[in-house]
């Protein structure tokens, strides 16, 4: 292509929607231009939207306006416009779009993501991708000996995808499961050949170190690997017979000081700070976090909706909103997003943030929403006279649970009262 006005041929690593070999030649080209009344040229166009193929132009059209609806910048609008052109090009009618082809065709620069929505809402894509926690499951299990690797491996799998008399489990079920007992097959597999070595001491003593939720987890997946092996026929006996996983109600003892301020250094940014605020004063789930939107809080007149329940909004809470919403505008101005929590991969969709987003690092430190949510409950309980209906009116709960968190309070006060009476 040559400029437009001194007819100057363009370097060939110009843009493609460059009309003026330098900003003089653009000038001039406007000055005569104008002089002469001639019309403004009109703005550079994708081809991809003036194609003669009408499965890529009608895509080309619906990604133009995705981008627009959810505020797309151009450059990212121009390199989907770019991956559509080298997917659906010369491709026959009704033929699917693979994901595995979105991956691995388009250019580095063109948005995985972007590209796979446009073709989803068009109908055109076909994930051929096998399941992430398929291929972590392969990896996780390859390294352990053979007698152990395959039995756990296919264990997982049926957990995983289900089979003809047992329904599939969620992917974060088979994490926790497999990383509970995964220390102790790996010291198994260091002294025994195979899984039906394995006997009923040995699973005591991997679980004499445990305690609480970690404990009763670990039997659990210790029951679901056993028994998926002897119905297989992997070993000769069951050696979790007569184990039970006992409940732990992590609302008994309330959080320490210590505990409230490693949870402190945890949350340190102003989206983790809001996730905190949110749980330790108004107890709310990690559910209602995700899905609560911009519509359901109303700073100047400190009122917030939580799960449907409309109630005062926090001191705490309302200093950390704010600051977030301010943070919030400032990354992203123009995001269509309506909910209050959103990260870079939620900004320019309207889906909510996944929960390993609200759970961040606590998990990892030992702590969850869960366990604060319960102890802003147990701590209300405990100042308020252990009134259920109370507890109930405030933090929208059940009867039932009110009058467990009542009762829990009920005890601790009692044993306050006594440990004084005994010294």
């Amino acid at each position: 292509m040559n400029c437009l006005y001194c007819d100057t041929p363009l370097p060939a690593a110009s843009r493609r929607d460059r009309m003026y070999c330098n900003n003089n030649c653009s000038a001039l080209a406007s000055y005569y231009r104008r002089k002469a009344g001639l019309s403004v040229p009109s703005r550079w166009q994708h081809p991809a939207l003036g194609s003669e193929d009408p499965l890529l132009r009608r895509a080309a059209v619906g990604a133009q306006e995705l981008g627009e609806a959810h505020g797309w910048s151009r450059s990212t609008t121009r390199c989907v416009l770019d991956g559509l052109v080298t997917l659906l090009e010369g491709r026959p009618a009704g033929e699917r779009v693979r994901m595995s082809e979105v991956r691995a065709r388009p250019h580095r620069s063109v948005s995985r993501p972007r590209l796979a929505e446009v073709l989803t809402d068009l109908g055109l894509l076909d994930d051929d991708t096998p399941l992430a926690a398929r291929s972590w499951i392969d990896r996780n299990t390859v390294n352990l000996p053979s007698g152990f690797g395959e039995s756990v491996r296919r264990w997982l799998v049926v957990l995983l995808e289900g089979d003809a008399r047992s329904r599939p489990r969620a992917p974060a079920t088979v994490y926790s499961y497999f990383g509970s007992i995964r220390p102790s097959l790996q010291d198994w597999a260091a002294r025994y050949g195979h899984l039906r070595e394995v006997t009923r001491t040995d699973i005591y003593a991997a679980l004499d170190s445990l305690r609480g939720h970690r404990r009763n987890n670990t039997v659990k997946a210790f029951r679901s690997l056993f028994r998926f092996a002897k119905k297989h026929g992997l070993v000769f006996t069951d050696p979790t017979i007569r184990f039970k996983a006992s409940t732990t109600d992590p609302g008994l003892i309330p959080m320490t000081g210590a505990e409230i301020r490693a949870v402190e250094h945890l949350a340190t940014g102003p989206a983790e700070r809001l996730i905190i605020a949110l749980a330790a004063e108004h107890a709310t789930r990690t559910d209602a976090i995700r899905h609560l939107t911009l519509d359901d809080i109303d700073l100047p007149n400190r009122r917030i909706t939580l799960a449907g329940h409309n109630q005062r909004l926090g001191e705490l809470t309302h200093r950390a909103a704010r600051r977030w919403l301010l943070h919030r505008h400032t990354t992203w101005p123009i995001s269509p997003n309506r909910h209050v929590i959103v990260n870079a991969r939620t900004a320019l969709g309207t889906d909510p943030v996944g929960k390993a987003f609200i759970r961040f690092d606590l998990g990892r430190n030992g702590f969850s929403i869960d366990h604060i949510r319960a102890d802003r409950v147990l701590h209300e309980a405990l100042t308020t006279g252990a009134d259920p209906l109370h507890l109930s009116l405030v933090f929208n709960i059940s009867h039932g649970a009110a009058a467990r968190y009542a009762s829990i309070a009920e005890h601790l006060l009692n044993d306050e009262l006594e440990q004084p009476q005994q010294q």
